[in-house]
């Protein structure tokens, strides 16, 4: 049996942040990632300041800054009754003013590449975690199977975190059951292609009983068509020439190339959930991220509330797993109060735009949509007073409770051009 001091399990953004911040502290940390690679269609692309201001301070902006992303300084709907600007990100304090869409397979690779650095860090691909380790009722460890070869491997550690979404099998091999929230939606994740002649940036329309974001790829719009929750099977029972029509009518200028969408097999279904543990940790373990608390798509928030648990978590427990390699309950239940109150604020306002928003417009049809349309309160407010709009704009792009690298896992940008 290899051993480490720290296993993380899952490679998204909250592994691998913590993964570079506790190699950064000298932790042995190995990250088991259950793919070959980070390629996959319709994760969260958001890129957000609070995040743009932790990779300045882990020297990595400037690597950042020369992958493709787009910065987007507004977030704005369009309704029936008008277009709406949600949220300014130019009245954001400090260096970063807007937020950033990348592909997150980008993001990733850059957070290895930087992790890989450092003489403590192991990353393990195709590595598929099947049950825990456990030594006098604590969790010590994993056991996972090679998804290329079959060949099992345990790996025994100090502490165990996972960092595996919302599907979380480590959550599941500890028994351990969120409480849910009920949602009015799912989403379905297409591409559209892109003309030279389309406009730049995040478009959002929301009509009588639709609803769609259109995020700027580049060479290709990434699309977000929000449906009732449970009326994927209906959508697809009604063909993707159904599906065509539906685009249309909700967004016109796409209807020249809806054709690129050759079935409903490029249609992706995500199922919304938002749920929380009550309980975050348990000997030996620690949930971070969509295994602790699945978010809504709402605001594209899930991947800064990640993040801010890593950094977090590493600022908390890498100097215990450095010092002596044990890591006591008191400090993994430090982590939970510093993170909790963040996460129940923005659940608890994601689930009030779900009833007062979007269950509204999901369940609206045009025939009930009033002759003269109005825009709604909340939008009328944040119109007439527009310094309201820099309030919801640090709401999404750096959260209530913003996290740092701590000083140990701080390098000067020189050092990350010179990697780079």
């Amino acid at each position: 049996m290899m051993n480490t001091e720290c296993v993380v399990v899952g490679g998204g953004p909250a592994g691998m942040v913590l993964g570079l911040l506790l190699a950064r502290r000298g932790v042995r940390v190995t990250v088991l990632e259950k793919h070959s690679d980070f390629l996959r269609d319709f994760r969260g692309d958001t890129v957000h300041a609070s995040t743009l201001a932790l990779l300045d301070e882990l020297g990595l902006g400037e690597r950042f800054a020369a992958m493709p992303h787009r910065d987007v300084e507004r977030m704005a709907v369009r309704l029936d009754a008008g277009e709406a600007q949600i949220a300014d990100f130019r009245r954001l304090p400090g260096a970063h003013k807007h937020i950033a869409f990348a592909p997150q397979w980008d993001l990733l690779d850059l957070l290895a590449a930087a992790a890989v650095e450092e003489p403590t860090f192991t990353l393990v691909r195709n590595a598929e975690v099947t049950g825990l380790l456990r030594e006098r009722g604590a969790v010590a460890g994993v056991r996972y199977r090679d998804r290329e070869t079959g060949e099992a491997h345990t790996l025994g550690a100090a502490l165990t975190v996972a960092c595996d979404g919302r599907s979380s099998a480590v959550r599941a091999a500890a028994g351990l059951a969120p409480r849910r929230f009920g949602v009015p939606m799912d989403v379905v994740w297409f591409r559209l292609p892109r003309e030279r002649t389309d406009p730049d940036g995040v478009f959002g329309r929301l009509s009588a009983g639709r609803f769609a974001i259109t995020i700027d790829r580049g060479d290709y719009w990434q699309c977000a068509y929000v449906i009732p929750k449970g009326r994927d099977a209906a959508l697809r029972s009604a063909g993707i020439e159904g599906f065509r029509r539906d685009v249309a009518a909700l967004l016109p200028w796409t209807a020249d190339r809806l054709d690129s969408l050759a079935s409903l097999d490029d249609v992706k279904l995500l199922d919304v959930e938002l749920n929380r543990l009550r309980r975050w940790y348990a000997g030996g373990l620690l949930l971070l991220g969509d295994a602790a608390h699945a978010m809504s798509p709402v605001g594209g928030v899930g991947i800064n509330l990640a993040v801010a648990d890593a950094v977090a978590a590493a600022r908390i427990v890498g100097p215990a797993l450095r010092s002596d390699g044990a890591v006591p309950p008191r400090l993994l239940r430090r982590v939970q109060r510093r993170r909790w109150l963040p996460t129940a604020l923005i659940q608890g306002v994601q689930r009030g735009i779900h009833r007062a928003i979007l269950a509204r417009a999901l369940t609206a049809t045009p025939a009930r949509a009033p002759a003269a349309p109005r825009l709604p309160q909340a939008l009328r407010v944040l119109r007439r007073f527009p310094a309201l709009q820099g309030v919801t704009a640090r709401m999404v792009a750096i959260g209530p409770l913003p996290e740092h690298a701590p000083p140990w896992a701080r390098r000067p940008a020189a050092r990350s051009a010179a990697g780079g």
